[in-house]
């Protein structure tokens, strides 16, 4: 069974590679939507538990 992680992680990072050369523009917008979407989830969770901890 690791070797099956194994191989998925080494075609998902050559892929990355290949991505990142082939088409650096539309890579770097990717990298953007996915650091937004961290950012907006944590933004989300720290808006959850300041209404949790401002309960009157």
């Amino acid at each position: 069974m690791k070797w099956i992680l194994r191989i998925a992680v080494t075609l998902a990072v050559v892929f990355g590679l290949f991505f990142l050369i082939t088409r650096p523009e539309d890579a770097a917008s990717a990298i953007q939507g996915l650091v937004g979407g961290i950012v907006g989830v944590g933004d989300s969770v720290g808006r959850f538990f300041s209404s949790l901890a401002s309960v009157e």
